[in-house]
């Protein structure tokens, strides 16, 4: 990034590959923190680019064949938009002027795809913890990524700390979902990661929700009137890079604040999407607001899905973009604490977070990778993340680039009743089949009295019939529903049948 000093004023300091200005007046130009050196703008998307100056002071863009104007407001506050970009793997430069004050210009700003990934440890893993990802590294191409410090902020923060690199995103699920994103769109690819672990759904919402989200609306209540939390997130703040890890733990399990320092900052930054690969810390109830520990007091498993809508949607209106992609990462199999009834259907397990996270399918241009078959019965932390970042590429390549491809593994169309047997139809069911040439696991049947059977399960063209010696007139069908299920049933492009239930019975 190069500063130029036009006509008189001070040239400005630059940290964190972000513009922050010390020592000078209030007016020196500046552009927003996701504007750096090596930076990647999303194709086929008006791009906002935006920042400070003095105000009433006419600012200019300049970038490509493009030169637009704006006049800071009262404020200081300026935003042009440029028109949507052509995808280019050609270094340009981004220049911002304005009559009086610094120039500022960009080197090395490619035009491709943009997406932000986000959410708690499991999106935070580093893939030198994989080394199926970890092989993929030298043969990355046209791969760059925009980490963002882990702080916290008590309010909305017009600024955060990091900068565009010549790198891949350094989470594995990040990481391989930008690499086969490359393959299929054959762009750059832009990754800004911005992710904590640990943290809840509500770590990374807006204030303002809690007009609408009436538990969160109790904990940032309480958060408030909580003097003791707040002074010693102040003084962790205070410490800067010398705070201890469980200073961080604290940080990050707090509502709110990660969203007004990680988050905020970026929009309206033009991206395809947000990936969003959380939920374990919203799992450790059915309801939530637990007032023991003090970090249970989350949205829990029942309640999550209706949250995760409103969050999304929130998130829209912040971005300004009624098609904002989002690409949720289902839980996978885990259950340390339910290992002898890993597979039953009738647990409190994380089955009710995986359907909570599957009403992200009711909202338009939303997505969720299905991961029944992957994870570990005891690790939280499970390594096979390259399938994850696979999938993840799918969708996005099916959904945002238009490719004829199929992304999406058998879902539950409806249940057909045949006497004592019931014919289960899915869509995305091509060439269903089992991995392994048995018949079909992880499928349970009940009646009325809501006790569940294991069923017999059979592979009849593209639907599975069940049945059970134990159940004349069987009603309702759990398939998957478990901590850790047994799965076997995939189509014909390899991707496993989602979990789901057809039944209402109360968990």
């Amino acid at each position: 990034m190069r500063v130029g000093n036009l006509i008189g004023g001070c040239l400005g300091v630059f940290v964190g590959g972000g513009c922050l200005f010390s020592g000078v007046g209030m007016g020196e130009l500046t552009l927003a923190s996701p504007f750096t050196d090596h930076a990647v703008l999303q194709r086929q998307q008006v791009v906002p680019v935006w920042g400070s100056a003095k105000p009433g002071e006419k600012v200019t863009v300049e970038f490509a064949t493009q030169e637009k104007s704006s006049i800071a407001d009262s404020d200081g506050i300026w935003r042009v938009d440029l028109d949507p970009l052509k995808a280019s793997f050609k270094p340009q430069k981004l220049k911002v002027s304005s009559f009086g004050a610094s120039s500022i210009e960009l080197e090395d700003v490619l035009v491709g795809e943009v997406w932000i990934c986000s959410g708690q440890s499991n999106m935070q893993m580093d893939y030198g913890r994989v080394p199926e990802i970890q092989a993929l590294s030298p043969s990355a191409k046209n791969l760059r990524s925009f980490t963002v410090s882990n702080t916290v902020a008590f309010t909305e923060q017009e600024r955060c700390d990091g900068e565009w690199k010549v790198e891949h995103a350094v989470s594995a699920v990040a990481f391989s979902f930008s690499y086969f994103l490359e393959k299929a769109a054959q762009v750059p690819v832009g990754i800004i990661q911005t992710s904590w672990g640990s943290s809840s759904l509500e770590a990374w919402m807006p204030r303002d929700m809690t007009e609408t989200v009436p538990h969160f609306k109790i904990i940032m209540d309480e958060f408030d009137a909580d003097t003791e939390t707040r002074e010693r997130i102040s003084t962790i703040l205070k410490k800067g890079k010398s705070r201890s890890n469980q200073d961080d733990i604290f940080l990050r399990r707090q509502p709110n604040i990660l969203y007004n320092a990680m988050m905020q900052p970026l929009a309206p930054f033009a991206c395809r999407g947000l990936v969003w690969y959380q939920g374990e810390r919203n799992t450790q109830s059915m309801l939530g607001m637990r007032k023991i520990p003090w970090y249970m007091r989350n949205s829990g498993m029942l309640k999550y899905g209706d949250t995760l809508k409103a969050w999304m949607q929130r998130y829209r209106q912040e971005w300004g973009q009624e098609k904002f992609e989002f690409l949720v990462v289902m839980l996978p199999g885990y259950a340390k604490n339910l290992k002898t009834k890993a597979e039953r259907p009738d647990t409190n397990s994380w089955a009710w977070m995986r359907e909570s996270q599957l009403k992200a399918h009711e909202l338009p241009h939303a997505s969720v990778v299905n991961t029944i078959d992957l994870g570990d019965i005891t690790n939280i932390h499970p390594t096979d993340k390259l399938p994850i970042g696979k999938r993840l590429a799918l969708l996005a390549a099916r959904d945002s680039l238009g490719q004829d491809v199929e992304a999406q593994g058998p879902l539950l169309n409806r249940v057909e009743v045949k006497g004592d047997r019931l014919v289960v139809h899915f869509d995305h069911g091509e060439g269903l089949k089992t991995n392994d040439g048995k018949d079909p696991n992880a499928f349970w049947l009940a009646g009325d009295d809501g006790k569940w059977v294991k069923a017999i399960a059979e592979l009849k063209g593209e639907t599975v019939v069940l049945r059970s010696s134990q159940l004349a007139k069987p009603l309702h069908v759990r398939y998957a529903f478990a901590g850790k299920p047994t799965v076997n049933l995939i189509n014909a492009a390899g991707l496993p049948a989602y979990p789901f239930r057809t039944d209402s019975f109360a968990p």
